[in-house]
């Protein structure tokens, strides 16, 4: 079954073409990132203007590049949160219509779903039951995954998401937007070990809480003005990940976890990727670590976890609408 999906939730307009949630036959994306670098962020209105423009044509690229026509879809797949509201609005109103129009079934999706489904496009027979540290810029959270659909929170974060913190140390240090990148980056001429940044929460329990470490780096600058940059994103990077790669290691030794999956912007992160390898190899478990294109929002995830809804929940009602403040199916038995 070839799935159409569509993702706006952000900033990110999306569209892709995959079969039976394995195969991908295309996947489009068309960044927002230069419009709201002036902002330091991104601005709402602008992110749902910017979708209304470019989904159409983004869309059609994607169905032109996976040679396929509306005839030849089982599913329209769209992300209906959690996310911006007028920016879901815009992908889940296009994908309700196209269902309509021609005539196959609709599948409301929920995005941090698609994330851990983004593992499955790439690595199809990784089998549960697995740990997923699903890290972003509005999520941090740390999840064993039972089986297909069956997940179980084990950790969140209580403040500043990951890649929320990300952001915000790179504004103050004057490197810009999007702030992940530029710490990476910046990091790899910087000793990691240089400050001893706090390890919020280190040893207690899965919840993770990173805004101690945004205001210890503040202080630490404004205390020592001719430290280098370089040191101080190195430094902080190494604390987040020490942190994230810690908790991982010890809740796939609780649940007997087959593996540990990144998941979301922040996993593709050059020192969490390379830690989290490093503690698979030592645990002898399975890692998997997605493609750069598989961590950042994109409508391939999002068809994928389309179609496994699809198979175990059947279509979505045409009247169900967007929810910005949706959180993942979770099982509590």
């Amino acid at each position: 079954m070839k799935v159409l999906g569509v993702e706006t939730s952000c900033d990110e307009t999306a569209a892709a073409v995959v079969v039976d949630g394995e195969q991908v036959l295309s996947s489009v994306v068309s960044s927002q990132v230069d419009l709201h670098a002036a902002f330091g962020g991104v601005v709402p209105e602008l992110a749902s203007r910017a979708h209304v423009e470019l989904l159409t044509p983004v869309i059609a690229e994607a169905m032109l590049e996976a040679g396929v026509e509306g005839r030849d879809l089982g599913a329209v797949a769209a992300t209906v949160g959690p996310g911006l509201v007028g920016s879901l609005l815009v992908g889940l109103s296009a994908a309700k219509a196209l269902a309509l129009v021609w005539g196959v079934p609709f599948v409301g999706v929920n995005h941090l779903e698609g994330h851990i489904y983004a593992a499955f496009l790439e690595e199809p027979d990784l089998e549960p039951p697995l740990v997923v540290l699903l890290v972003s810029g509005g999520h941090t959270m740390l999840i064993a995954m039972e089986a297909h659909g069956r997940y179980r929170l084990l950790g969140a974060t209580l403040d500043d998401a990951a890649g929320e913190a990300y952001d915000k140390v790179a504004r103050y240090l004057g490197l810009g937007y999007p702030g992940g990148p530029a710490i990476d980056a910046l990091a790899l001429e910087g000793d990691p070990s240089a400050i001893d940044f706090p390890r919020g929460l280190l040893r207690e329990g899965y919840d993770f809480s990173f805004s101690g470490i945004k205001t210890s780096v503040v202080t630490y600058v404004r205390k020592h003005p001719s430290v280098g940059t370089a040191d101080v994103a190195a430094s902080f990077q190494e604390a987040v990940v020490d942190v994230l790669v810690t908790k991982a290691q010890r809740a796939a030794a609780e649940i007997g976890a087959t593996g540990i999956v990144l998941g979301g912007g922040v996993a593709a992160n050059s020192r969490l990727r390379e830690r989290i390898l490093d503690a698979c190899i030592a645990d002898g478990l399975r890692a998997f670590l997605p493609s750069r294109a598989m961590c950042t929002d994109n409508a391939a995830m999002i068809a994928a976890a389309g179609w496994w809804r699809l198979r175990s929940d059947g279509p979505t009602p045409l009247g169900a609408g967007a929810d910005p403040g949706l959180g993942l199916p979770l099982i509590t038995t």
